[in-house]
């Protein structure tokens, strides 16, 4: 080979070997940051952390790390940095389908001593596979420096009827401050399910940690799933949070417009199918606002357009100081992650400000945080930051932290 074709050769490879190099630095998030300007002004620091292929819900250890769960089945732990350590290994099998899969984690607050674990996934009918619905599982985690497994595992509850359709499961998990167990179950797009109480599809369910019913639940006594029903009347609820003085917030997609944060009050109704904040997808109207019919109770804040909102915290660390008590939710269609302040005003049923003497809390969208990422979940890390995962193949786990000075 002459000197100028092996120089040629050998320039060809250099510039072959940089471009690759250089695309892999692009598709590797380690270590990758990025400043995030809210539309009020505030200046984030946004670091990626880790990618995940369609990652649903995120829930840390008492350790530092954490786990997170992907559509498909996997189950991933996380060292205290968000780098993924290994999966963990029996994993209840799921079959992605439409918006159902593997679906949100919990930590039981006992963890330390415990080991025990809530999962929810969507599970198919064994003698109709089109048939599925929601269920949640108990279950012992054995960690390992690389991973773990699960053991003991064992059904706590179940949507019921199984149903046609692959949308709105919900099942998102809450431990409330006396120890029980609640559980979203959306109302699978069947509509009237949601006022029927021999179903527990549409409601907001309260189990104790083995799936019993608890006396002191509102429809107790009535039988069946009614017994463990806290709050009827909604849609496909994919955030679930309590805040500082216990009570109980989520919020839930909309139709046609009209999503919904909510203040979930014990045997509420929410009006869903019959009233609504937004429309049909066909452009039909429902029967009337909450205004319209204030029997059932209203969102304490509603969004036209939709936010698609995924994910919910009550923030109470100290990072973020001036935000504690402010929920965080993500939107998926509104590409955001979204900041609500609480208020009181005067009861009025109606989220606005009334002439009660007694007052209800309220809510108003403080502030939104774009990247030009659909967002899934939302959670507030041990060390005060909020981490918040993309949704979709590839998205990343995000840590926010305020930006310093220099970068402000």
């Amino acid at each position: 080979m002459t000197d100028h074709l092996f120089r040629s050769a050998l320039l060809s490879t250099s510039i072959v070997a940089m471009t690759a190099c250089a695309t892999a630095q692009q598709q590797d998030p380690a270590n990758e940051t990025m400043p995030v300007t809210g539309t009020e002004g505030t200046a984030l620091t946004a670091e990626a952390l880790e990618t995940f292929d369609g990652a649903w819900a995120m829930a840390f250890l008492p350790d530092g790390r954490a786990l997170v769960t992907e559509q498909d089945g996997d189950l991933w732990l996380l060292g205290t940095d968000g780098a993924k350590l290994g999966e963990i290994s029996n994993v209840p099998a799921v079959e992605m389908r439409g918006q159902g899969g593997l679906g949100d984690i919990i930590v039981h607050p006992d963890f330390a001593t415990n080991s025990t674990v809530f999962i929810s996934y969507v599970e198919r009918d064994a003698q109709d596979d089109t048939l599925s619905g929601a269920v949640v599982d108990k279950a012992t985690l054995s960690l390992t420096a690389d991973g773990g497994s699960l053991s003991d595992i064992t059904r706590i509850w179940e949507q019921s009827n199984k149903v046609t359709g692959n949308g709105h499961y919900s099942h998102r998990l809450a431990i409330a401050p006396d120890g029980n167990l609640i559980i979203t179950s959306g109302e699978r797009q069947h509509f009237s399910p949601a006022q029927n109480m021999d179903m527990n599809l549409g409601k907001i369910i309260r189990v104790t940690t083995d799936g019993a019913p608890l006396e002191d639940n509102p429809f107790y006594g009535n039988g069946g799933v009614a017994d463990t029903i806290w709050s009827l009347g909604h849609r496909n609820m994919l955030g679930v949070a309590f805040d500082a003085d216990g009570q109980l917030w989520a919020h839930e997609m909309g139709p046609k417009n009209g999503d919904e944060l909510n203040r979930i009050v014990r045997g509420e109704n929410y009006g869903y199918p019959i009233v609504s904040e937004g429309e049909h997808y066909n452009g039909k109207q429902f029967f009337g606002s909450h205004e319209d019919y204030p029997i059932y109770e209203n969102p304490a804040l509603s969004w036209t357009p939709v936010i698609s909102p995924a994910g919910l915290i009550i923030y109470d660390g100290e990072m973020f100081a001036d935000w504690q008590g402010d929920a965080f939710i993500g939107g998926l269609s509104s590409r955001a992650l979204v900041r609500v302040e609480f208020q009181q005003t005067p009861l009025d049923n109606m989220g606005s400000g009334g002439t009660s003497s007694t007052m209800e809390t309220t809510a108003t969208e403080a502030e939104r945080y774009e990247w030009g990422k659909r967002i899934r979940e939302v959670e507030q890390g041990p060390d005060g930051a909020i981490y918040v995962l993309e949704d979709d193949p590839g998205g990343r786990l995000i840590k926010l932290t305020p930006a310093a000075a220099s970068d402000s």
